[in-house]
Formats: structure tokens, C-alpha cells, sequence
């Protein structure tokens, strides 16, 4: 089979590779209708992500068809057209059974890893995939939601709906900042409504991105691309007194310290973005502010209600592609995605038979 495999630091080609074969009994084969590129994909290649060996197929999002089963698989059939989760697990350890998926324990990769498509095992960037664990670890896709649509329940929705919006304690009436606007912070915005958000307030430095969010139910936008003027703006909107939560979806010490000028007393810092150099925490200051601060790697816990709200369009989460491209134009895709300040993609749906 085809397959975009990663060759160190920069490195990465579109090549024949063997097919994945059943390996335990939990496992099942999918073959991949369609999967996506994330931007943890790209930091895999600038070498940030050492756990990702030469050799490793990349991806871990995907849409697929049932190919075979192991003896132990009850719940996925052959046919069955589902929902690859980015994070696997078990099910039964101490970690899945609390719903911290992403802690699973089993042997799979590495123990206390969830995140292993295209990290610690091959992922679904490719023709076919091993899925380990697949009665826990993928959905059935209802009638009605479309491939494009389901993808995004792979990875962005949970992480800003549990990340973002569940972390940072959202409740009924509160104003909440979106720092980045990114696909996550995006889907932060598209869920902060289920919890009854007043305002949501995007800010980014890219004004294209700022009026994608506008689509996804942001109230207000700002642009915080020069001087400490934008503070200005965001306090006029909450009466003077900052939001109620914060939501940093960049993952850079910049846009934490924004998230950390905007708050009320009382308020919440989420904490989305993956960050790869360390943040100044100013304790000094945010003690007697009754500040508090989450971080987070989503579990997709929530994934079952999440689908159950897209097949009821009660969140369009299809908005999310704004590119097409068949498997064989990976590359393409990569090159896409990767130049989206320039390409304003979103993200890119990849798809065995290009529509």
C-alpha cells in the first residue's frame, strides 16, 4: 500500500510500504476513506517530537471501512464504516476506567501513552491502518454525517470542547477569550455555546482567521497583531473587568501572557496549546486574583456526545475543511496545510477517492 512516511527532521516521501496485519486480537483493519494533517504532524517534522522514529507513517485522524477483525473485536465488523479515535485505549486499567483515555496503561507503544497513531505505532496517514483496541478506541459513524464531518471528531473538537471548555469551567453567562484561532481554538468557539457562553471573544493576529471565526459562533472578533491596544478592546467589552475565561490555544509564552492580561478576579485559564518553552507563571500577581489555571491532554471522553450533536446538526463540523485532496496527492496536501497563512486552509480532507 501507499503510505506518507516520515525520514527524520524535513524528511518525509509518499512510498509503498507492506500492509498492516492483525497483530492482537483487539486489533482490526481499516482501510482509510479519509484522514486529515495536523499541526502536530508538522511539528513531527521539524524533529520537536523525538518519539517519532524513521520509518513511522504519520497521522492520527481518520475516517475508515472495516477490513478484518481480531478474534476478540465484538463491537466493529467488517463493513463497519467508522470514526478513528486519536487517542487508543484499553478500556479496562485504572486510567481508562476514570476516562483518562490519554493515560491509557496498556503495552501498546509506550505504557501511559494514549496518543500512538502515528506517534509510537504507524498512523493513518495511508491506504490502511492497524487500529489497536478498535471496540474502544473507534465510534460508528451515524447515516447523515459525512466523512468531512466526522474527521473532526478525531482530535480538534474534543480537544477544545474538554481542553478548552470544560477545563476552563465554562458555565451559563460568562464572557470567554479565545486566544488563537486556530482549527483548535475554532473548535474551543464552536463549543464555549454548549455551555451557555454569552460572548466569546476570538483574538489572533491573522484577520482572515478572525472572520473563520465569526462562522463558528464567535461574538467578537480582535486583532492583537500590534501594541497593548487590543487590551483596551477586550476590557470595553466585560465592563472593565476582564473575561470570565481564558482560553490559550497557541501554545507559545506570547499568547499565555495575553490569556493572563485579559481575566477578571475569579477567573480561569485553559490552557490548549502545546508548548515546547517554558512560560513565566507570575504567582506573584495571580495568587490574590483567585486565578485558576488547567492544562490538559484531551482523552476524547467526549466524543460520543460530540457525534451525537453533529448528526442532530447541532454543530457544523464540516466548516473545518476548507481543502480537497485524493491520497495520492499527499504531498500536495502537506504542502498546503503547512502554507496556510497563505492558503487560509483550515483543514485539509484527504480522501481515498477524491469528491
Amino acid at each position: 500500500m501507499k503510505a506518507l512516511v516520515y525520514h527524520g527532521p524535513d524528511q518525509k516521501s509518499w512510498e509503498d510500504v507492506p500492509d498492516p496485519e492483525i497483530l492482537k486480537p483487539t486489533d482490526a483493519i481499516v482501510e482509510i476513506d479519509t484522514t486529515t494533517i495536523c499541526g502536530t504532524d508538522l511539528h513531527i517534522l521539524k524533529g520537536d517530537v523525538p518519539a517519532v522514529t524513521d520509518g513511522r507513517i504519520l497521522g492520527h485522524e481518520g475516517v475508515g471501512t472495516v477490513v478484518d477483525v481480531g478474534s476478540a473485536v465484538s463491537r466493529a465488523k467488517e463493513g463497519d464504516r467508522l470514526l478513528l479515535s486519536c487517542i487508543s485505549s484499553c478500556g479496562s486499567c485504572s486510567f481508562c476506567q476514570q476516562g483518562l483515555y490519554s493515560h491509557c496503561l496498556a503495552d501498546e507503544g509506550a505504557s501511559g501513552i494514549g496518543w500512538i497513531f502515528g506517534h509510537l505505532i504507524n498512523g493513518t496517514q495511508a491506504e490502511k491502518v492497524r487500529v489497536p483496541f478498535a471496540d474502544n478506541s473507534t465510534y460508528r459513524i451515524p447515516e447523515g454525517v459525512s466523512d468531512e464531518a466526522a474527521l473532526m471528531l478525531s482530535d480538534i473538537l474534543p480537544t477544545g470542547f474538554e481542553i478548552g471548555v470544560r477545563n476552563g469551567r465554562v458555565k451559563p453567562g460568562d464572557i470567554v477569550a479565545v486566544v488563537g484561532a486556530g482549527p483548535v481554538g475554532l473548535a474551543a468557539v464552536m463549543t464555549a455555546g454548549l455551555y451557555g457562553a454569552s460572548r466569546i471573544i476570538a483574538i489572533d493576529l491573522d484577520d482572515n482567521r478572525l472572520e473563520q471565526a465569526k462562522v463558528f459562533g464567535a461574538t467578537d472578533s480582535v486583532n492583537n497583531s500590534s501594541g497593548d491596544g487590543w487590551i483596551d478592546e477586550v476590557k470595553d467589552m466585560t465592563d472593565g473587568l476582564g473575561v470570565d475565561v481564558a482560553v490559550e490555544a497557541v501554545g507559545i509564552p506570547q499568547t499565555f501572557a495575553a490569556c493572563l492580561k485579559i481575566i477578571r478576579p475569579g477567573a480561569s485559564v485553559a490552557n490548549v496549546g502545546v508548548h515546547g518553552k517554558a512560560v513565566e507563571l507570575p504567582l506573584q500577581d495571580l495568587w490574590i486574583m483567585d486565578i485558576t489555571m488547567t492544562t490538559g491532554l484531551v482523552s476524547t471522553s467526549t466524543t460520543p456526545m460530540l457525534l451525537k450533536l453533529v448528526a442532530q446538526h447541532k454543530l457544523s463540523a464540516e466548516k473545518f475543511v476548507t481543502h480537497h485532496f485524493a491520497l495520492d496527492e499527499m504531498l500536495d496536501a502537506y504542502d498546503t496545510f503547512g502554507r496556510a497563512a497563505e492558503t487560509k486552509a483550515l483543514k485539509v480532507a484527504i480522501q481515498r477517492r477524491r469528491t
